[in-house]
């Protein structure tokens, strides 16, 4: 793959890694993580699409945006990116905090988007949640960083999880604090900022997530899939929060099914 810069309309320059020709599919990866963080869906959907993974910011090689920024402001920096890719409408994927981007781009910006997919997104999270992330988000303003327990929830002891469990951990240990706390306080305080825009998402929009993600769970996808116009929820059977590299098959099945979809076509369903 190869690795490329990009100055945005706000001078800022953005990171991303690019592979395939094709119809475009940009993803962005969550917080704490990195461009590579999609690695089994470049490697898999490279062969059909023209694959872009950026850096959000503060992330990777991406500039920062300013501490106290909210995510209305990453939604902005991800609509300059597309917008300076200069490739028309593209096929937008999020994974997490990137969902939560991604479904704000959507609503905001529906010029640039042609699909969206929501991966272990957010969506109106109960009150004890919301204090957990938000504690979560003031230790990391704190200059306190805990990388297990994150690692604990995301994966399982299976060795068939070793890689993936390594490579995250990694990450999060390597992530430019402060862009970290940054993009963590967005995401703690984003679940609800598009939430009411769902209704006006006429794309065919693709919602999945793990049976077992207690954060990002099954019922949030369902609601988000039932609010758009075309939405579709899947949710893979024992997975938990980083279903992207634990069930890379199963979740780039539902993709290539997702990038096959024309604008009318509307599905509720839910795969499990």
């Amino acid at each position: 793959m190869t690795s490329r810069t990009l100055q945005l309309s706000n001078k800022r320059v953005a990171h991303y890694l690019e592979q395939g020709t094709g119809e475009p599919l940009v993803l962005i990866h969550g917080v704490g993580m990195q461009a590579l963080a999609w690695y089994p869906q470049i490697e898999a959907l490279s062969s059909e699409f023209r694959v872009i993974s950026v850096d959000m910011p503060g992330h990777g090689r991406s500039e920062p945006l300013e501490p106290g920024v909210g995510l209305q402001q990453f939604v902005e920096w991800a609509a300059s990116f597309i917008e300076a890719l200069d490739m028309g409408p593209v096929n937008l994927g999020g994974h997490s905090m990137g969902s939560l981007i991604a479904a704000g781009i959507a609503v905001t910006r529906p010029d640039l988007v042609k699909r969206v997919a929501v991966l272990n997104g957010v969506y109106r999270r109960t009150a004890q949640a919301r204090v957990a992330v938000l504690s979560r988000a003031a230790e990391l303003r704190s200059g306190a960083v805990d990388v297990a327990t994150p690692m604990q929830r995301w994966f399982t002891a299976e060795e068939s999880q070793r890689v993936a469990a390594q490579r995250v951990e990694s990450w999060l240990k390597s992530v430019d604090l402060c862009g970290y706390a940054t993009a963590y306080t967005a995401f703690a305080n984003g679940d609800d900022v598009y939430a009411e825009g769902w209704n006006t998402i006429t794309c065919p929009a693709l919602v999945l997530t793990g049976s077992d993600d207690p954060n990002s769970t099954p019922a949030m996808a369902t609601q988000m899939a039932q609010a758009a116009r075309h939405g579709h929820a899947v949710v893979i059977d024992n997975e938990r929060h980083m279903v992207n590299l634990t069930a890379p098959r199963e979740v780039n099945r539902a993709l290539r099914a997702w990038l096959q979809t024309a604008p009318q076509t509307e599905n509720h369903e839910v795969e499990v």
